[in-house]
Parts: structure tokens; sequence; C-alpha cells
């Protein structure tokens, strides 16, 4: 092997990769891996793929989005805490941007005939998307009979017992507790083989001096966390009092971070029945759109959190009737500095210990449990976003013939020609635009 050891990146450098990640990191977490493996292990080599994949099995492990966690981790790697925040603040930041923009535009002027046909054609493909969703995360993980009864389960407790999603995760991973051998999982991503070029950080590279585990610095960063935690909690507290909007928002997505195993998909339901059906911050037409907007912008899709955000400060205007954008705003930016605190700590204060060893990680029992039962809570999504969409008025109303023709062309490119979210959205956009000339 006689090609050289690569350069360690500057700190500038780095920043302007990730930088431009956040834009570009469209196609959901699997899309979004594929692009830093590209990047970072093939072309720049900053990373071989053995630890790649060694970070990436760890973020799998994590609620919360895996491809912003694994920037965080490797930034984290690369320069230290600075870098971590630096990867992982600029995953989400222009995606928030850029929702903000969008959510304006669809409160503002979504009552308008022209933005109404756009999302009648979207609405339908939301609910095939939900489907493949779905159908993607059970084809990996029902692997036996074990696996599909909690799938089974976990659908009939959340769509005839109305259960929350929270006691569903909880009765899954028991299940994997007390039965280990029946939820084995050889793990996900499989250890590299063969000569590489070498990388920077390598195979064999020793763990950087910030990445060794040290008791005083475990405490500082979980210090620094709970100090920023409480400490914009009490801010909004203060300023806006325990029944104010932001209070609550706050208060409930930090409980959402901490649910989201198994992808946004996952915890979707759980934000759903708190955001729509307890606080009724949105409505639930308000919601499928919001998915939407979620699914075609870059950055991950639990970013979608940011528009529920949004859509409550303007409709609730806890700011007044004439500061609706600034309401807006302020909520999704509080939505998403909630959501996402918690990665940043699973990253910052978990790495040491997984740099402590190299070896692959493996999926726990509980763990592999609760992905079974994500696949009935996915399915049971799915149904409920058919209901909204075919029977917008609901059982005794009018049955949507049109939007069940775009949903089953959507399935149809997703399922049969494997096409991506974005052509799927607009095609199914353009269809709903031309739908208004047959009413």
């Amino acid at each position: 092997m006689t090609a050289e050891r690569p350069a360690h990146p500057s700190f500038a450098q780095a920043f302007a990769y990730w930088l431009k990640l956040g834009f570009i990191s469209f196609g959901g977490p699997a899309g979004q891996i594929a692009i830093m493996h590209q990047e970072l292990v093939e072309r720049r080599r900053w990373i071989s793929e053995q630890r790649f994949l060694h970070a990436l099995n760890y973020c799998m492990l994590l609620p919360g989005p895996e491809a912003q966690q694994l920037a965080t981790y490797i930034g984290w790697l690369l320069h230290r805490t600075r870098g971590g925040i630096a990867a992982g603040v600029l995953f989400v930041l222009p995606s928030l941007f850029i929702l903000i923009g969008l959510s304006w535009l669809y409160m503002a002027w979504g009552s308008v005939p022209l933005v109404a046909g756009l999302f009648y054609g979207i609405k339908p493909a939301v609910t095939a998307l939900v489907l493949h969703a779905a159908w993607r995360v059970g084809s990996r993980a029902l692997r036996n009979r074990w696996q599909w009864a909690v799938a089974a389960l976990a659908f009939v407790a959340i769509f005839a017992l109305q259960a929350p999603f929270p006691l569903i995760v909880l009765a899954a991973a028991l299940t994997g507790w007390l039965a280990p051998q029946r939820f084995h999982s050889s793990g996900g991503h499989g250890k590299a083989g063969g000569a590489h070029l070498p990388a920077l950080i390598d195979d064999d590279t020793p763990a950087p001096a910030h990445a060794r585990f040290r008791w005083p610095r475990f405490w500082l960063v979980l210090g620094a966390h709970l100090i920023l935690w409480l400490g914009a909690m009490a801010l909004l507290l203060a300023m806006f009092g325990q029944q104010g909007v932001l209070a609550q928002m706050a208060w409930f997505f930090s409980k959402a971070a901490m649910l989201t195993f198994g992808g946004a998909y996952a915890v979707l339901p759980y934000v759903f029945q708190g955001a729509v059906e307890q606080h009724q911050w949105l409505s639930a037409a308000q919601m499928m759109d919001g998915l939407a907007l979620g699914e075609t912008t870059p950055g991950p899709l639990i970013m979608v959190v940011s528009y529920v955000g949004f859509a409550g400060g303007w409709n609730t205007a806890f700011l007044g009737p004439h500061a609706l954008l600034l309401a807006g705003a302020l909520a999704a930016a509080v939505v998403t500095y909630f959501t996402f605190l918690p990665s940043f700590l699973f990253i910052l204060l978990g790495g040491p210990f997984i740099e402590s060893t190299h070896g692959k990680l493996q999926f726990t029992a509980p763990l592999t449990a609760i992905t079974a039962a994500v696949v009935g809570v996915i399915l049971n999504l799915a149904l409920f976003f058919a209901w909204h969409t075919l029977w917008p008025g609901g059982w005794q109303g009018r049955f949507e013939w049109l939007a069940a023709l775009i949903a089953l062309a959507a399935a149809v490119a997703l399922f049969r020609y494997q096409r991506g979210v974005i052509p799927v959205i607009l095609a199914s956009g353009l269809a709903g635009l031309l739908s208004l000339l047959f009413q």
C-alpha cells in the first residue's frame, strides 16, 4: 500500500463540508449516510470504513436521527466538541430555515386554490410513502414469528386500543428483555473487509486524546447538557408561564426526542397523538401536509417537528394576531432545539465509551423488539393517513377516487419502480394541480 495518509483537515475545511452536507442531505437516513460514506470514506478518506460503520452501529442504537448523530460523531472525532457541535448543528440548520419559509407559505397561502390543488395531490403520495416505510422497516426487522407477533400486537394496541406510543415501546422492550433468544439480531451494517487506502482515522488508529473516557469530562458534558436544557426551559417558563404554548412544546418534544427509535416514522404517531389530538396545536390535515414538506427538504425527516412547532405557534397566535410569522418561527426554533439537544448528549457523552473498543456493536434484544413494534405503529399511521385522505368528510362522506388513483400511482412508483421520494412528491403535486381542471 503506497498511498499516503491524508492530511488532517482544518476546522474551516470541515465546517465547509458540514455546511454543504446540510443543503444536500436529501433521501432520508439511507441516502444521507450514503452521501457521507462516499465523501468521508471513499473520497476524502477522513475515516476508514470499519470506523465509519462502528460509529454508525452505535448511532443506530440511539433514539434520534442516526445520520445527524453520525455526522456529530465524526465531527467530534476530528475536531473535539466544537467539531461535533458544528457538524450536528449544520446538518439541521439549513432545513430549519427552509421549513420555516415553506411553513409560512403554507399557513399564509394554503387556502389559495393553486396551493390547495398542489397539496391535494401530495397527501395521497404521503400515504403511499408511509406504507412504503412500513414495508422497508418490516423487510429488515421481521425475521421470525416472535417479531411478527410483536408487530401485530403493536398495531392492534395503537389502532384498536389507542394505546400511547411510549407504552408500546416499553412493552416491546420488556418482551425482548424477557425472551432475548427470540430477538437476536446479527446487526445491521456488517464489517468491512479487505485492503483499503489508508485513512486519517484508520482501523488501527488509536482514539485521539479528547476521545478517551475520563470521569471529569463525563460530568462536565452531563452538567452542560442539564444547564442548557434547564436554562432554556426556565426562560420559557419565566416568559410565557407553565401553560404557555412554548413551555408545553419544549416539554413534549423533549419526551419525543427520547422515543425516536426506528426513525422519524416511528415517533410520528406519538407526535400526532400529542400535537393534534391532545394539545390541538394543528389539525390532522395540516399534519399530513407538514409531513409532505418534511419529505421535500434536506435534513432528517424528524425535522417535520419544526413544521409542527411553526403551525402550532401560528394557530395559537400566542404573540397576538399581528405576529403570526414571528410566533411560528419562534415555536419552530424552540421545538428544534429541544428535539435535537439529546442527540448531542448521546454522542459527546457516549462517544468515549464507544471509542474504547473498535469491535462491531450488536443490536440488543430489547431494541430489536422495539424495531418490530415500530412496523405495526407505522402501518397504523399509513391507515390513518389513508382514511383522512380518501374520506376527508368521514365514513359518511364521499370517497375521493382521484386521490385514490394518485395514491395507487405513487405506491406503484415506490414499490415496483423504486423511484425516489422527491420525484414521487413532485409528480403527485402536479397531478393534484391537474385535478383542478376536473373540478
